[in-house]
């Protein structure tokens, strides 16, 4: 059992990104068993859901653009997604298989129709807290280790963020998933090295 001070926070393991889904990450769900028994060593479970609007600005529909492709928001480049995670669709729910009755906090994140968040922490300005630091903070909490999806993105941007506020930051890689596009994962892993997190798995 890890101390009171290390929480498992688990990233976006939501329908859309699970096979099937809308954006679906390779072998989303393959992680969910391993997520489901490494959350009865952590002492304080904190999941992550992915909440948007219909018609966000990060979606490629709003654009009447080619999902995948980039274009440039106020905060900077922004990949236009298909549209996933819908407030209250089946898609933007928990994968059915994950165990969120653990779960002591649930952040929602990207509800903000003019911003997409990719961080547990800060929507895409890196600026807009979440309100997940204050809760650690008062909880005592220094230490995280992060699984889910997709390694290349969410997790990406929760570690970084996580480790620039100074927790003490691991990811497990065999835990979580990527989308891989156009090398992100290979650019991710090293971001996230240089920034201090654990590279596990």
């Amino acid at each position: 059992m890890f101390p009171a001070s290390h929480a498992l926070l688990v990233i976006d393991v939501q329908n859309d990104f699970c096979p099937g889904g809308a954006l679906a990450v390779p072998d989303g769900d393959q992680i969910i068993g391993g997520i489901n028994a490494l959350m009865d060593e952590f002492p304080s479970v904190i999941l992550t859901q992915d909440w948007h609007p219909a018609g966000h600005s990060s979606f490629a529909s709003t654009h009447d653009a080619t999902p995948m492709s980039v274009t440039e928001m106020p905060y900077g480049p922004q990949v236009l997604w298909p549209d996933h995670c819908i407030q209250g669709t089946h898609g933007a729910a928990f994968h059915p298989d994950l165990k969120t009755d653990r779960a002591d906090l649930i952040i929602r994140k990207g509800y903000n129709p003019q911003i997409d968040s990719y961080s547990a922490f800060f929507e895409n300005d890196k600026a807009t807290p979440t309100g997940l630091e204050g809760y650690l903070r008062t909880r005592g909490i220094t230490d995280l280790t992060l699984v889910g999806l997709a390694t290349d993105f969410c997790v990406n941007y929760s570690a970084m963020d996580a480790a620039r506020l100074g927790f003490a930051v691991t990811v497990l890689t065999d835990l979580s998933r990527a989308i891989d596009f156009d090398g992100s994962l290979a650019v991710a892993l090293g971001d996230m090295k240089n920034a201090g997190v654990q590279i596990d798995g």
